[in-house]
């Protein structure tokens, strides 16, 4: 137990409910009852101690703490609690003692927020960048994942903005589609079938030729029909159909 204080740092903390809770108000259990037992398992002398916050008191063990005591309630508003540096008992019960630590609620790490943010803030960098360089085509074949076919409706200044935009509210998945073989393919697949060159069966099972019906591939079982057809598109025969289509579109 002392050497999780010897390493204690004196500042401000912050805590959150896990789990995605933000009530209004919750009250962590602060005291211990047989109903709501709160107890600190030490490892220095094998036993349980029981822990209580009282804000009058330099430690969250009852053991240790001496004459009348403050009991106050330990309450998250909205889902967050502060703790300023001075309440130090609270925040040690917080952070290093309570049983329902990692399980109702967590400390906010500091560092590990700021590289999370860091690391969000160059993903985002890079997408913009990469978005404001990208060729039209690349582009439109990305922006149809996110809009869907709406697209091909779009001028090349409305493809631009729109890229932008979801470079900077989705940067980690702008990255993904743009260093994705098979967006592209994926897009020509779609283009083919808004032209009428190729059709997709009702069941979205079956890619044909829209001129004579002839069948070009079975989707495999529960895959997205254009993701399979782009991938078609790779082997030995789907490269023919490709220049075929190609061919058809221009």
């Amino acid at each position: 137990m002392k050497e999780k204080e010897n390493t204690w740092e004196i500042k401000d903390r912050n805590y959150y409910l896990t789990n995605g809770l933000s009530p209004l108000t919750y009250t962590l259990t602060s005291k211990h009852t047989r109903r709501f037992p709160l107890l600190y398992f030490d490892t220095t002398t094998n036993t349980q101690r029981e822990l209580r916050y009282a804000s009058n008191q330099n430690s969250p063990f009852v053991d240790e703490q001496k004459g009348a005591v403050t009991l106050e309630h330990v309450i998250f508003q909205d889902g967050l609690l502060s703790v300023s540096k001075e309440k130090q008992s609270l925040q040690k019960l917080l952070s290093l003692y309570h049983p329902l630590r990692g399980k109702k609620y967590r400390e906010i790490d500091e560092v590990s927020a700021a590289g999370d943010e860091l690391e969000t803030l160059e993903a985002e960098y890079q997408a913009i960048s990469l978005a404001r360089d990208i060729e039209l085509e690349h582009g439109e074949a990305i922006l149809r994942v996110e809009i869907g076919s709406s697209v091909s409706k779009m001028s090349s200044k409305e493809i631009k903005r729109d890229l932008l935009l979801f470079a900077r509210k989705n940067p980690y998945l702008f990255l993904e589609l743009a260093n994705d073989e098979n967006v592209e393919l994926r897009n020509f697949a779609i283009k083919a079938s808004e032209a009428g060159v190729i059709k997709l069966s009702n069941d979205q099972r079956t890619f044909a030729w829209a001129s004579n019906g002839k069948k070009l591939m079975t989707v495999p079982f529960d895959e997205n029909p254009y993701s399979a057809f782009a991938v078609y598109l790779k082997t030995d025969e789907g490269v023919e159909v490709y220049k075929s289509i190609q061919k058809k579109l221009n």
